[in-house]
């Protein structure tokens, strides 16, 4: 099935299908409003299509302090050469001009009686529906040695933009024959197969421009994402680059050192020029300022994407714990829809469809070597349930793989439009 943008956005809005708000559920102060915190994915998502299909019956206010949104996903293409910065980058103007008031500050606060949002600039935002998509933050010591005032030295870029950015300036800038080290994730983290796609991107760089450069990978999980998938990858196209160390030789023993740009695997040093530090995970702060989690992440309903700890707050994409669904740009916008449809029925008395939800992670691994895995799911009253799913093989025809990236394309265009409008 060829994916491109307007067939994209059919098959969304189908399920979203605008119908009349005859009542409004407001109390005693006009229109309802909806707050939504971070405007991603999920969030962006969710604002324009709760103000479009509620044609105005619904005070929308979206609190994002970037003015300029760069996507986690397709970032590694970035990496890899295959994008420019601001081909990943997205404003919020057709967001506004699609009756979104869009303020550009942080959330800090959340007072769940008043029911109100405070900002860093001061000043608060009141609410009767508040949809969280704050996405990812770090777990403090999750690897030895690194924190967030290490990230200039060693990058996470896993918050695309500046750290895209500076990962890339480092690749550039790395000696002939250096060595490129990444620190891998445990699960859960953002997009499965994003760590590996980078490492795929990387090599792509360095075999064009530092064909003598080495990547190590030290790995704290036992197996991966499209694993047998991107390993053929790495055999066909980078022979003898990449160094995969697993949790069965150590990977997960790390500690790394800013300073002396030296990272320990299993109590072995080595030196190395460029080092991507993808930590442990966490929801969005804002999540954990609500009230809103149990551990790491904030636990929802299925069937709307409420939070288990207040049925007036939503909790989307990464943050979120729902059950199968990956934390990923697909799936977060996918939950937005639902989310969006369920808070203008409780709010407008107007329809509201079962949730269905879908997702896609495609990867690229060399030029038209494209890969993907993805799923259905549906809501149960325990999760969000897989119900079937599907994913590349290995041995693939060249023709194959060339029509799986470029399905990605169009789904990154469809995905932007669907979001930004």
């Amino acid at each position: 099935m060829k994916l491109n943008r307007r067939h994209f956005i059919g098959t969304s809005a189908a399920a979203a299908a605008s119908l009349s708000a005859p009542m409004v559920l407001a109390d005693g102060h006009g229109k309802p409003r909806v707050v939504v915190v971070g405007g991603g994915a999920g969030g962006a998502t969710a604002a324009r299509y709760i103000a479009k299909d509620s044609k105005g019956a619904i005070d929308v206010t979206l609190i994002e302090p970037t003015r300029m949104y760069y996507t986690c996903f397709f970032s590694n293409l970035y990496l890899g050469g295959f994008k420019e910065i601001e081909d990943i980058g997205h404003s919020y103007g057709s967001l506004a001009a699609g009756g979104v008031n869009v303020v550009h500050d942080w959330a800090v606060g959340v007072d769940r009686d008043a029911k109100t949002v405070s900002l860093a600039g001061g000043g608060s935002v009141p609410y009767d529906k508040l949809i969280l998509s704050p996405g990812i933050d770090f777990v403090d010591g999750a690897v030895e040695g690194w924190d967030l005032s290490a990230q200039n030295a060693m990058p996470h870029a896993y918050k695309a933009g500046s750290q895209s950015e500076l990962l890339k300036a480092q690749l550039m800038a790395m000696p002939e024959g250096g060595t490129f080290a990444m620190v891998a994730p445990p699960n859960p983290y953002r997009c499965p197969p994003g760590p590996y796609e980078r490492v795929s991107m990387v090599a792509h760089f360095l075999k064009a421009n530092n064909p003598t450069a080495k990547i190590i990978v030290a790995d704290p999980k036992p197996k991966f994402s499209k694993m047998s998938l991107f390993q053929e990858g790495w055999a066909n196209h980078y022979e003898g680059m990449i160094d995969w160390i697993g949790e069965d030789f150590g990977g997960g023993n790390v500690s790394v050192d800013p300073n002396a740009m030296t990272v320990t695997i299993d109590g072995e040093e080595t030196k190395v020029d460029v080092c991507n530090v993808i930590p442990a995970m966490k929801a969005g702060r804002i999540a954990e300022v609500a009230g809103v989690t149990d551990g790491n992440w904030a636990p929802v309903n299925a069937a709307d994407m409420s939070t288990k700890a207040d049925a007036d707050i939503y909790v989307l994409g990464d943050a979120s714990q729902q059950g199968d669904m990956p934390k990923s740009g697909f799936s977060a916008n996918s939950q937005a829809k639902v989310c969006a449809n369920a808070v203008r029925g409780a709010l407008t008395g107007s329809k509201v469809f079962p949730a269905r939800f879908s997702n896609t992670c495609w990867s690229l691994i060399d030029t038209n070597d494209g890969v993907k895995v993805g799923a259905s799911y549906e809501a149960t009253d325990e999760k969000i349930a897989k119900v079937e799913g599907f994913i590349s093989k290995t041995g693939e025809s060249a023709d194959l793989r060339k029509a799986t990236y470029e399905e990605s394309e169009g789904w990154y265009a469809g995905i932007t439009a669907d979001m930004f409008g």
